[in-house]
């Protein structure tokens, strides 16, 4: 039997389109200039009472920031206050979701209470004292006073509501996130803040600091007792515990097996994927050596910690061969791997500045760009926040962002904790936009669920839907075996999202393996959550799109009735797409399930946790092209293919917040008669610090369609016939099998 694998080309399908014409709307607006100043003018002057009273070495370049909530009608980027600020020489350096009970509500069926922007806005002490004046003149009809009217309150962003209480005795180091204005930079906001820290009793650690987008995060060590006047520093956005680094020790250390196992004699399957394992180093006996292509040390004078090398070569174990069953050939590794030990001796509970020191090593890997393919089973022991953006996820997002790589990122092993405190909820950076977060399942086999000690989504917005996938992480029921320490044939059984994050990076390393350069980075992402399988028992938040196949053939080859179209490419800012779906020249019949994922790489903006990427997609679907909604139509009627996302809040679901999820996927099943020229129209938006934006980037977007007509065990044929430009993927290379 001939095997059918992807078909590509699909880029060369899709053609630029018109926008489609707006319907004119009123927008319901809950105040009048003239309440919005009664309410306002008041809390400006408290504002200033507050800053007039902070001490002048607060206030680098006598900067002061306040809190700009916008009444929840206002979430859509389009509504941004850019005129009001701009007049008032003021300026937004950061962004966070709030929950507000509104004065008034703008409709009849606007919830009491809804979540909303909160911008922080910084200014001069002497232009924030004048915006009392400038918003008691603003009049009816202009740009800034309807804007003025969408703001619900404006206070002052006092030091307690900077900090992040440590919850154990004795910490004594912190980190510290600061605000850069556009008109500063990280190195003079860092001085003015170390000598203001230095006259609160507290050091700001000179060998560690990392900017992420307008946002410097830098570690400080001192008494508790002085972290009020601390966070007096007006350019501070927040001060936490500086958290210790997870996964360095793993949750179970490996026992080791006394059964035989066997290495597969031939070598992997391809030598072109460039493919890296971010951990805790390999012993100096193990039986990988023959897989590794090179081994890097990140700081060659720290000292090999057993813990740490162990729980290296399990890892390094499960990219190659996967869980490894005793008594049998271990699978036939795709490619081989460069392994870079990132922590060691220097990486212990002695060392507070340990997480800084080791994502610098990670980031030095990520930007050499030598890679399309990394794991990275660690991370800071911290549950994702809504309201912040840690600087291990936006520094691994802006690098990703071009999406030439996979990073695949272990959820954490808190799967257990408090739910009610959400200290079970997946942990930075699994929140990560541009990495694959895994979680893990206790079965390797059918009957699967999550492993109890897998953390759990949401994830923050956008990015609720975390973890991406899960696969196969171990239990106390089914071990996951990997190769032990030593010259010996012998297996250690362990377990934890540490081993499931690189089996499923080892699923898109098999797929470049066998495809070989016609599938991008990007889309053996967009391939994994496209064929993942589902466990209707199972919650999105615990098991995300699904659990990674464990045959690869799932995931490149099209049964009799399938047909799987990848379209690989860019979209131009504002710029609208079509991207048509290849059915036969002559209608389907019976029922014609079609499933699409839609996965981009973005930019993002760390300092605006309510507007995290600055790229998103609004795409709309158009089954029949004869099925217009009436006479005077531009366009086909539309389908909503892409529904709102379960974990969005009712808030996300009015504004236009699931534009900017970066992974859309969903299956349908249509009458074939339903179908004709059918259609996906997308278009990028594109945003800056919440605000829109023209001229951006172009962005690299990856697109899986799958058409399963049962009654047409030929649509894989009919489908090429009646589409010249497309082309049936020819294999780099055979797929192993594994006996």
């Amino acid at each position: 039997m001939v095997t059918r694998y992807l078909i590509g080309k699909g880029e060369l399908l899709t053609y630029p389109i018109k926008a489609p014409k707006k319907q004119p709307g009123e927008k319901n607006h809950p105040y009048t200039l003239a309440q919005a100043k009664q309410a306002l003018l008041p809390q400006i002057e408290a504002v200033n009472q507050a800053f007039e009273n902070l001490p002048p070495e607060a206030c680098h370049d006598e900067l002061a920031v306040a809190l700009m909530t916008l009444h929840p009608a206002y979430l859509a980027k389009s509504y941004f206050p850019r005129n009001l600020l701009r007049a008032a020489h003021l300026e937004s350096v950061g962004s966070r979701t709030a929950l507000v009970r509104p004065r008034q509500l703008a409709t009849k069926n606007a919830p009491v209470e809804a979540e909303t922007t909160q911008l922080f806005v910084a200014g001069k002490r002497s232009d924030l004292r004048a915006f009392r004046e400038f918003a008691a003149a603003l009049t009816e009809g202009t740009a800034e006073g309807q804007e003025f009217k969408q703001i619900e309150t404006i206070e002052p962003l006092l030091a307690r509501a900077r900090l992040r209480p440590p919850r154990k005795q004795g910490v004594d180091v912190f980190e510290v996130g600061l605000h850069v204005p556009h008109d500063s930079d990280s190195e003079r906001v860092r001085a003015a803040f170390a000598n203001y820290a230095a006259g609160c009793g507290f050091t700001v650690n000179p060998d560690y600091s990392f900017d992420a987008g307008r946002l410097l995060f830098v570690p400080v060590k001192g008494n508790r007792a002085g972290l009020d006047g601390l966070a007096q520093f007006t350019l501070v956005r927040v001060v936490r515990p500086m958290p210790r680094l997870r996964a360095a020790r793993p949750m179970m250390r490996g026992q080791a097996v006394a059964v035989p196992f066997d290495l597969p004699i031939l070598e992997p399957v391809s030598l072109e994927p460039k493919v890296a394992i971010l951990d805790g180093g390999l012993p100096d006996q193990h039986l990988l050596q023959p897989y590794v292509r090179r081994y890097f040390r990140a700081d060659d004078d720290a000292e090999d910690v057993d813990e740490y090398v162990s729980h290296g070569l399990g890892v390094t174990s499960a990219l190659l061969f996967g869980p490894i069953e005793p008594d049998t050939v271990a699978a036939r590794p795709y490619a081989p791997v460069d392994h870079h030990r990132v922590i060691d001796s220097l990486s212990d509970d002695d060392d507070p500045y340990e997480l800084y020191r080791t994502l610098g090593h990670i980031e030095a890997v990520l930007l050499a760009r030598s890679y399309e393919f990394v794991n990275l089973s660690m991370g800071p022991d911290l549950c994702v926040e809504d309201h912040e953006v840690h600087a291990w996820t936006a520094v691994i997002d802006e690098i990703l962002s071009d999406g030439e790589t996979v990073l695949s990122v272990a959820v954490g092993n808190n799967g257990e904790g408090d739910a009610q405190a959400n200290l079970n909820r997946i942990q930075v950076p699994a929140d990560s936009v541009n990495a694959l977060s895994v979680g893990a399942v206790d079965r390797s086999g059918a009957d699967w669920k999550r492993a109890v000690y897998s953390a759990v989504g949401p994830g923050r917005s956008p990015g609720r839907r975390k973890p991406d996938v899960v696969a196969f992480g171990g239990s106390g029921r089914e071990y996951f075996h990997v190769v032990a320490p030593g010259r010996r044939r012998q297996l250690s059984a362990t377990l934890g999202t540490s081993f499931a994050a690189p089996l499923a990076l080892r699923a898109a390393v098999g797929i470049r393996a066998v495809l070989g350069r016609e599938v991008r980075p990007l889309t053996t992402k967009a391939l994994l959550i496209h064929g993942c399988e589902a466990n209707d028992s199972e919650n999105v938040g615990a098991v995300g799109w699904g659990r990674v196949p464990n045959d690869l053939r799932a995931l490149i080859t099209c049964d009799d009735g399938v047909a799987r179209i990848v379209y690989q490419g860019h979209l131009k800012s504002g710029k609208f797409l079509r991207a048509p779906v290849p059915l036969p020249e002559n209608a389907l019949e019976g029922n014609v399930t079609m499933t699409a994922t839609f996965c981009y790489a973005s930019p993002v903006d760390p300092q605006d946790a309510s507007a995290y990427t600055k790229a998103g997609l609004g795409i709309t679907f158009r089954p029949h092209s004869g099925k217009m909604p009436n006479a005077k139509a531009q366009y086909a009627k539309s389908y909503s293919f892409f529904p709102s996302n379960e974990w969005r809040t009712e808030a996300e679901q009015r504004a236009d917040l699931g534009k900017w999820e970066t992974v859309l996927h969903a299956t349908h099943t249509f009458r074939g008669s339903s179908l004709k020229d059918s259609v996906f129209d997308v278009h990028y938006n594109a945003r800056d610090s919440g605000a829109p934006l023209t001229g951006s980037e172009r962005i690299p977007y990856a697109l899986v369609i799958t058409v399963h007509a049962p009654r047409h065990p030929d649509l894989y044929q009919q489908i090429l016939d009646a589409h010249t430009d497309l082309q049936a993927l020819v294999p780099a290379a055979n797929i192993p099998v594994h006996i």
